[in-house]
């Protein structure tokens, strides 16, 4: 083991007033907590983005919250494999959301929220759905991760979260997707966390996904809502689908046979709606959620 390095008179005056804003910090979150002026949710958020947070041990913390103690705070943790050492950056996926359940459901006394599922074939009008929805503000719209090229008037982050081949594949094989699957070509793919968390917080979630990703969907969360949206008619989608400029006559054929196996596939659903009319349809997704 090597000698550790010599640090300056000024180097340590600097570590030193460091240190001492760290565990002030520290101090003051846990009793913000303990309190209840700060959610338990919100210091989770807190250690992504403040390193004084993110270095401060799980069980320090667990130990704060009203009503927990040493003694529970350490069967907590041997009940949720975690480590007495483990800091809050050192948290896995699976812990947080662990510990999100035991905690934020008595924090918020909120009924989980509904999850509605809108599947239906390419060009029917998804997105313009799921845009409406999100503008009203009466749903947490899930935005999915894809393979695929943006269009012209596609925005990051808003319309997809547009990754790599590698980066889709290490988010599969990280178990971070609720469902993907392919389509046309491309992937595309639920993160699994998010729609979790607007769940357990209470709010009603959209997924706007394919066919494959709703049956994925529903294997894993049986009491989610499959709603299957269909055209006012078969000649109405093939003008819908030839109309768009982003594809070359190949992939309009391609989508027109796929259009045709997808409508096939409606009675999987609980819920079918015509989309005849957007803001019918809105109304319909909101009295789903609400009944």
């Amino acid at each position: 083991m090597g000698l550790p390095p010599q640090l300056t008179l000024e180097q340590r005056q600097e570590a030193l007033i460091k240190a001492s804003a760290s565990r002030k910090r520290r101090a003051e979150v846990k009793i913000q907590l303990k309190t209840g002026d700060i959610s338990f949710d919100t210091i989770l958020e807190l250690a992504k983005s403040e390193d004084a947070i993110a270095k401060m041990r799980v069980k320090e913390l667990l130990e704060s919250l009203s009503g927990v103690g040493k003694i529970r705070a350490q069967t907590l943790m041997e009940r949720l494999n975690i480590s007495p050492t483990r800091r809050m950056q050192g948290l896995g996926r699976v812990q947080i959301k662990q510990l999100r359940e035991e905690f934020m459901k008595s924090e918020h006394a909120l009924k989980p929220g509904k999850l509605l599922v809108l599947s239906g074939p390419g060009g029917v009008g998804k997105s313009t759905i799921a845009k409406k929805l999100r503008e009203a503000g009466d749903f947490w719209v899930s935005v999915s991760a894809t393979t695929r090229k943006p269009r012209a008037n596609e925005v990051d982050g808003q319309d997809y979260f547009f990754v790599s081949d590698e980066e889709f594949t290490r988010m599969i094989n990280a178990k971070e997707f609720l469902e993907w699957a392919e389509f046309a070509g491309n992937r595309y793919g639920t993160p699994q966390e998010k729609v979790e968390h607007a769940l357990l917080l209470g709010k009603n979630v959209l997924l706007e996904i394919e066919i494959a990703g709703a049956k994925q969907v529903k294997a894993h969360l049986p009491q989610s809502i499959l709603i299957f949206l269909e055209p006012p008619s078969w000649e109405e989608l093939v003008s819908r689908l030839e109309g768009r400029g982003t594809d070359g006559p190949d992939r309009r054929a391609e989508r027109l046979r796929l259009a045709q196996e997808e409508l096939a596939t409606a009675s999987f659903f609980d819920v079918i709606l015509v989309n005849d009319q957007v803001e019918s349809v809105v109304g319909k997704l909101i009295e789903l959620a609400q009944n």
